[in-house]
Parts: structure tokens; C-alpha cells; sequence
């Protein structure tokens, strides 16, 4: 298939298992076909069948409970239950057993990506360079170490506390979205995550996300304790690596992760009855590259990134030792190699896509 084909199946085969959001679906396709990085976010579906073409030897390394749809925008941070600021992964949506390296080769194609479109500034040996450190240097060590951001981490946290990340433009931008109707099951789910049951909150419609736009998203927020606060619920969707490579695993797998992986965990992230619930907030979000401050070791942030896919991995314990010899007869180089390769079939795709919206724009507006 190609990518305009693989979309229309993959959709098809989404729409049959949750209901889809038409008008957000819209939105999905012309982000994909604005720049080739939202595309690449955009396209978990599309990227599993060209990773098994341009990088069949890594398809065939060692299995684990992946991430899959890793970029250098699905990081974010969160409060644990002690009040702290952690830093990590943010969304584990298409987390499913997959060779190791799928979650390495990804960051650093989508850093690759960002630095073509000026995005980032970084050398592109030099981002590969820092995530395969990052992550073997963690490996190689034998434990992970989670990112809580108050004594440590001055980098990292600098950028979780950007002026970008400004608390009055992140409430004002929420409670302008529109009001809608949830279903009972949903509203009951915010209900139990919501501290004042004698105060109803508001339910809107949120639009977020690439690779989950067309989800129903819904946000409860209000006033408690004279201040916003908001929880989400997001439909889930089993990962498209399992529908890409015609495997008959439907599971979610995501909760699994993210309670398994290396970290402080957020007590408000959680999967029930087909949704992902999760607390929103200023720092309670996924931080974008327009969020970063001007002034960032981009060496810096890219390592920690590669610790981090090593803090994931290490929810797989089992696996550890055969990918840590994996990693050592691979090289210092294969992962650049690997990532440009699904950059340029990456690229291919965009075009292709962005001519194929561009002849059909009226029928998209």
C-alpha cells in the first residue's frame, strides 16, 4: 500500500473499534501534509511498514514492551505523589512488544526531521550520537534512574519551567474550548478522578495530539480551592504496530508501561473502560520544541531522551541482557545510518502525501 492507501485502510480499521471525530480527522490530514515532522508524528501507522523495509536487520532485534510512537515532542512532565516535577516519555498510546531498537531509530529520525525544518540545531550525527549514548550508557549500567527535576536536572528543568509553559495562556487557551456532551460512561470516569462532588465541572472537547487526532478527548476542568484544575479522558485504540505487521494482538498495553517503566509515576495517569485518564496542567503536559527556551543544550536534552527510552525499557527486565549484547556488536554508528534511512522514506511519504491533499483541498476544507 501506499501512504495515502495505508491511511484510508488504517482508519477504516480505527473507525471500526472506537468512534472517530470527522472534523478532527480533517485537521490530522492537513497537519500531515503541512511539514514533513508533524507528519512523521502523525503516521505511527505508516512508519511500521517502512521500518520493516528500510531497516530489515533492526526489525529483527531483540523484542520488549516498546513505546512505538516516540518523537522529540512526546516528552512531558508531570507531579508524582509527593507534589514533585518529574520529567519523561508522555504517551505510551501505541506501547506494544517490538524490537528495542523501533524506539531509538524514532527519536532519532524525528530529530533529524527537526533539524531539517530548522527546528532544531543540533549536527545530526551529533543527536544521534547523544541518544544511543544516553541510552547505552543507562543500559550498560544495568538500572535506570527516573528524571525528578527539583534538586537535579537544572537543563531539563529550565525547560519544563520555560516562559513558554505560561500558566495564564495554558487555562485561557482550555476553558475557551467548546462545551459538548460526554457520554455517561466518560463523565462517570472524570467524576471519580474530580476532588469537589458537590461542584459539576465543565465538559469540552479538546483537540491535541497528531497521532491520536480523530480520538474523542474529553476535559472536565473547573475552580477548586480558587484555583483551575482539569482531568482528561482520551479513547484508546490498540497500537497500529499490531495492525501494520497483521499480528492478532488487540491488547492495550499502555498503563502496563508506563506502571512498569522506571519513574515517579503520575497517580493520575491511569486506563479504564477503554479510555486514558490523565490530570492536565501547566506542567502537567507534553512539552512542544516551540516550548523550549531559546537557550538549551540540545546534546544535553537529546541524552537524557535516550535514558529515558532506557528507563522504559527496563520494564522489560527479562530482555535487558540480550539487548545489551545486541547493542554492543551494532557499533556507534548504525543508529544515525538507520535513522537517515527512515528519514528520506519518511520524506518520500510526506510528498507524497502533501501532493495527494493538495489535488483533493477542496474536499478537505
Amino acid at each position: 500500500m501506499n501512504v495515502v492507501e495505508a491511511t484510508t485502510a488504517y482508519e477504516r480499521w480505527a473507525g471500526a473499534r472506537i468512534d472517530l471525530v470527522a472534523a478532527d480527522l480533517r485537521r490530522k490530514h492537513q497537519a500531515m501534509a503541512s511539514a514533513a515532522f508533524p507528519f512523521l508524528r502523525a503516521t505511527f501507522y505508516r512508519w511500521c511498514a517502512l521500518w520493516h523495509d528500510a531497516c530489515p536487520e533492526l526489525a529483527a532485534a531483540p523484542r520488549l514492551l516498546a513505546v512505538g510512537d516516540l518523537h522529540v515532542e512526546n516528552f512531558g512532565t508531570w507531579r508524582d505523589r509527593e507534589g514533585r516535577l518529574c520529567w519523561g516519555i508522555n504517551d505510551f498510546d501505541e506501547a506494544c512488544p517490538m524490537p528495542y531498537a523501533i524506539d531509538l531509530v524514532r527519536l532519532a529520525t524525528s530529530a533529524l526531521l527537526a533539524i531539517d525544518g530548522s527546528r532544531l540545531a543540533i549536527s545530526p550525527d551529533h543527536a544521534c550520537g547523544a541518544i544511543l549514548e544516553g541510552y547505552r550508557q543507562a543500559i550498560d549500567n544495568g538500572t535506570g534512574v527516573g528524571f525528578v527535576l527539583e534538586e537535579a536536572h537544572p537543563g531539563l528543568r529550565a525547560m519544563a519551567l520555560s516562559e513558554e509553559r505560561d500558566p495564564v495562556r495554558f487555562w485561557a487557551k482550555l476553558t475557551r474550548l467548546r462545551r459538548t456532551e460526554a457520554p455517561r460512561a466518560v463523565r462517570k470516569l472524570l467524576a471519580r478522578q474530580w476532588p469537589n462532588p458537590d461542584v459539576a465541572p465543565t465538559i469540552v472537547h479538546r483537540v491535541a495530539g497528531l497521532g491520536s487526532l480523530g480520538r474523542r478527548r474529553y476535559v472536565a476542568h473547573g475552580i477548586w480551592q480558587a484555583g483551575f484544575i482539569a482531568r482528561e479522558a482520551k479513547a484508546m485504540l490498540p497500537s497500529a504496530y499490531g495492525w501494520a505487521s497483521q499480528a492478532k494482538d488487540e491488547h492495550f498495553h499502555l498503563a502496563e508501561l508506563a506502571k512498569r517503566a522506571i519513574r515517579s509515576p503520575d497517580p493520575f495517569y491511569m486506563a479504564r473502560k477503554g479510555w486514558v485518564l490523565r490530570r492536565l496542567a501547566t506542567h502537567c503536559a507534553r512539552i512542544e520544541m516551540s516550548d523550549f527556551p531559546v537557550r538549551r543544550d540540545e546534546r544535553r536534552i537529546l541524552h537524557a531522551m535516550g535514558r529515558e527510552i532506557a528507563n522504559v525499557h527496563f520494564g522489560s527486565p527479562d530482555a535487558i541482557a540480550v539487548v545489551r549484547r545486541d547493542l554492543k556488536r551494532r557499533g556507534a554508528t548504525w543508529l544515525h545510518a538507520a535513522a537517515q534511512r527512515m528519514a528520506d522514506a519518511t520524506l518520500a511519504d510526506w510528498q507524497a502525501w502533501r501532493a495527494h491533499f493538495k489535488a483533493r483541498a477542496p474536499a478537505h476544507r
